[in-house]
């Protein structure tokens, strides 16, 4: 398989390392900085907080040329406008993996509707400097696959064979029959969460501010009810039934864990994600 990877953060260097470790012909799309940190180092990784860093050869691109069996974007909400004018350039399927709430149609309104597929990456990890910093948990987990699907639901051989490749590599991807409700159903709990953080200084202060949780919750409750679909996975229902008084006590448990650390001090290109995604959430939720 002949794959581009759009996006050279933590993500894209962190799956194309993987590609190309399983043999996969795979090509890095970067530029600036990055770019010349990959030209004389490739991807570096290492594990958590280990010193342990190895460097991975993926070979990186400024300017795609030809067709590419893939396309796997990796950026933020609020950068693929940009994006969708470049890829409208080359050929291949594009498989978004990102936050995204507004559905398959703008996206296939500007480069062709067969060629879309939605995803959501899962794993998790950090820039140092110019090493990629990962959680191997996140990324094979059993527990949390990463999802991907066509946007109509159907189970198309195309969708069938990134899932198998994905796996060649070591990552836990599976065909996800519901992915635009998947992604809604994220947005639907991520953003009230964020917006609550960020508006509180911090997941531990959020957690220490009572009143401050129930309204999250009953924002999110909003929002799940205003869905146009079932909340995917199902386990979501559960911010619906369940008494408020226990679910204050397991987000604030959480907030105060070593995964919602991650949450403090978002960066400017974190924040304005946020921003966007809640636009595209408000379309068809109540966000306040």
């Amino acid at each position: 398989m002949k794959v581009l990877v759009y996006g050279a953060g933590v993500l894209g260097s962190l799956l194309s390392a993987r590609m190309h470790e399983a043999g996969h012909d795979v090509s890095l799309l970067a530029r600036g900085e990055r770019l010349a940190a990959l030209r004389r180092h490739g991807v570096q990784l290492a594990e958590g907080d280990s010193p342990i860093v190895k460097q991975v050869p993926v070979p990186v691109v400024e300017h795609p040329a030809g067709e590419y069996d893939l396309i796997a974007v990796f950026v933020r909400t609020h950068q693929v406008d940009t994006v969708l004018e470049s890829l409208a350039g080359f050929e291949g399927d594009v498989l978004f993996m990102l936050n995204w709430a507004a559905g398959a149609e703008p996206l296939g309104a500007v480069i062709g509707h067969d060629r879309v597929l939605l995803g959501y990456p899962t794993a998790a990890g950090t820039m140092d400097g110019d090493v990629v910093r990962y959680r191997a948990t996140s990324l094979m987990t059993r527990l949390v696959p990463m999802p991907i699907g066509e946007p109509d639901g159907r189970n198309t051989p195309r969708l069938e064979r990134i899932v198998r490749a994905f796996r060649t590599a070591g990552i836990k991807a599976k065909a996800e029959p519901k992915m635009d409700a998947w992604l809604k159903t994220h947005a639907a709990f991520e953003v009230p969460l964020l917006q609550a953080v960020n508006a509180a200084g911090g997941p531990v202060a959020l957690a220490d501010k009572p009143d401050a949780v129930r309204s999250m919750i009953r924002i999110m409750r909003q929002n799940l009810i205003a869905m146009p679909t079932p909340p995917v996975p199902r386990g979501f229902i559960a911010l619906q039934t369940l008494p408020v008084g226990m679910l204050m006590a397991m987000l604030r448990r959480f907030l105060r864990s070593s995964t919602a650390a991650q949450l403090e001090n978002p960066s400017l290109s974190a924040i304005a994600e946020l921003k966007q995604l809640a636009e595209q959430l408000r379309t068809y939720a109540s966000i306040r």
